[in-house]
């Protein structure tokens, strides 16, 4: 089997961690026991993965409760993704895990629905959604379940590919790749895990909207860059975008790689000169957010080349321990990929509609007066 040597990839973004992590990191492994997440060896498998670390990455600074919530919801999500989509029989039907999907995603809409009482995923979530009650508003806590909404969509999806054994072309891949790595659903808890509110008119704003989306696919494409050795020697189905381009453009895994790297590489510049251009004309919850996608980025990197998840010491993966500080791609053109080619064609924002956003619950950290973020339109 080849062993695809990874080499240290571009990353301008800061380490950092949340000083509670370890303790984070083992409230996350109680959490996973006490619900019981996934199947007693899946379990085992999830709680040494440095998964509440990962979570004290992504939010170095963050509300240690918002962090705590955060690291067991990712845990519960690789409870679904590797239980029920990868490792499970639901995971090739499709039509069946739409329907389990649809009642989890009700108990996190609504966690008194008195559906699935005896099943550990949905007790889990139940207890993830009251939690998020404490600190989220009304309108953070629907965008939260609206963004579960998207990637139990995207895993159904693929749930599909897996049942015939297709790999989908690039472009599908790329776009379905912005939702099934679950990146949507953590960008609520940034601003939940940082007491402020973005005003809709700026989060849905199409030049931030662009920026989320530039994290999401870095996001996701290094970790099908680091996660292609533990799924390659599986020898079971798997989506990954180096499978794509060997699979749409006839490549070699080592011209693969190549080729994702720089496109990692070329979205990440992109991301940089966007976010500048941002920053610009933006208030303090805007340049917030934007910090928060960039330790997200970072902290996912870090976790990325250090978790067993990955490194999987049984068989080591020849993953890079370092960072480059140069991309091996800063061209300003386009990707070749009709889904996001949009992002390199809008990097002048347009000045949102002006209104204030609905006041906080006074049990929130969010309960005071907020200032709207706005951007002006540039002279």
């Amino acid at each position: 089997m080849q062993r695809l040597k990874v080499p240290p990839v571009y990353s301008p973004f800061p380490t950092a961690i949340h000083p509670q992590a370890a303790a984070i990191n083992a409230q996350t492994t109680t959490w996973a026991n006490r619900f019981q997440i996934g199947s007693d060896s899946l379990r085992k498998r999830l709680v040494r993965q440095d998964i509440g670390t990962f979570a004290a990455r992504v939010m170095p600074d963050g509300n240690r409760e918002a962090v705590q919530i955060l690291a067991d919801f990712i845990l519960w999500l690789f409870g679904v993704d590797d239980g029920h989509c990868e490792e499970g029989d639901l995971g090739r039907h499709p039509g069946q895990l739409a329907g389990t999907l649809s009642q989890l995603l009700r108990t996190a809409q609504d966690p008194n629905t008195p559906i699935l009482l005896d099943d550990p995923l949905a007790e889990g979530l139940r207890d993830l959604r009251r939690r998020l009650d404490r600190l989220a508003t009304p309108t953070q806590a629907a965008r939260w379940v609206d963004a579960l909404r998207e990637y139990f969509l995207s895993v159904v999806w693929e749930a599909s590919h897996r049942s015939r054994l297709t790999v989908p072309d690039l472009n599908d891949y790329t776009l379905m790749r912005l939702y099934n790595g679950a990146t949507t659903v953590v960008y609520p808890l940034l601003e939940i895990g940082h007491g402020y509110q973005l005003h809709p008119n700026i989060r849905d704003n199409t030049a931030v909207r662009y920026a989320t989306e530039m994290a999401s696919f870095i996001i996701t494409w290094d970790n099908d860059i680091f996660s292609y050795h533990k799924e390659h020697r599986s020898q079971t189905f798997y989506l990954n975008a180096i499978r794509v381009l060997e699979h749409e453009y006839g490549h070699t895994p080592d011209q693969a790689l190549s080729q994702a790297i720089a496109q990692r590489d070329r979205v990440t510049c992109l991301f940089l000169r966007h976010s500048e251009t941002l920053r610009r004309q933006a208030r303090q919850y805007l340049r917030q957010y934007l910090g928060g996608l960039e330790t997200f980025v970072r902290g996912a990197q870090d976790w990325g080349i250090s978790s067993l998840r990955y490194t999987t010491p049984n068989d080591p993966a020849p993953l890079p321990q370092v960072f480059s500080s140069s991309p091996t791609d800063n061209s300003t053109e386009p990707l070749p990929i009709p889904a996001i080619s949009c992002w390199w064609q809008a990097t002048a924002p347009t000045s949102p509609t002006e209104g204030l956003a609905a006041p906080p619950p006074r049990s929130s950290p969010l309960a005071r007066t907020e200032k709207q973020d706005r951007i002006v339109p540039p002279q």
